[in-house]
């Protein structure tokens, strides 16, 4: 079943939308704080789609998704016990959550950047800032250098590789999409 190639093809189609950095902006802040999506989904086919446009979308990824983990860090200093806790508690994800503040015992600031940079769900690491009181400065600093990284590797790869890349990102969009369920399904059947 070629399922993911159609959507593959539907999201160059909305990359191309007058309203396509509106979106992505926004999909980038929220993934910050609590949307699940990551914002790769939507930079990679509009850096493809409009390749001269790739470094603008990745600095507007980038912003947007440091403000959305400015918000998620305040959420966690100030809220944690009304607002975040009964979300993590509904999500089940204490434990993942337990996980993310030990690092932080562990790592300080580096698990930050590491999060920033990593597909590790953001998110949990912003409000995990705030909840510990983590330095604001460095919290921002990390941040920053880390999704600036992700989303500058990702619209660089899409800007050099251009038509040979959107190729053959279409002709193993279907793998990768199967292989990410059963990844997703693995990993919650093992840490469910």
């Amino acid at each position: 079943m070629k399922i993911f190639q159609k959507m593959y093809d539907k999201a160059l189609q909305w990359a191309k939308h007058r309203h396509a950095p509106r979106y992505l902006a926004l999909l980038s802040f929220t993934e910050s704080v609590i949307f699940p999506i990551p914002p790769d989904v939507m930079l990679a086919p509009m850096a493809l789609a409009e390749r001269d446009k790739a470094w603008k979308y990745a600095w507007l990824t980038t912003i947007a998704s440091v403000i959305g983990g400015i918000v998620g860090y305040w959420l966690g200093y100030w809220l944690f016990d009304p607002v975040v806790q009964p979300i993590i508690e509904k999500m089940g994800y204490q434990d993942v959550f337990a996980k993310v503040e030990q690092w932080f015992h562990e790592y300080g600031v580096w698990v930050v950047f590491i999060a920033g940079f990593s597909p590790i769900p953001y998110k949990l690491f912003t409000v995990s800032a705030g909840l510990l009181h983590m330095a604001f400065l460095p919290f921002v600093l990390a941040s920053f250098i880390g999704r600036a990284s992700r989303f500058f590797l990702v619209a660089g790869l899409m800007y050099w590789g251009g038509e040979r890349m959107q190729q053959k990102l279409r002709d193993i969009v279907d793998w990768l999409g199967w292989g990410t369920v059963l990844l997703a399904g693995a990993l919650y059947l093992i840490y469910g």
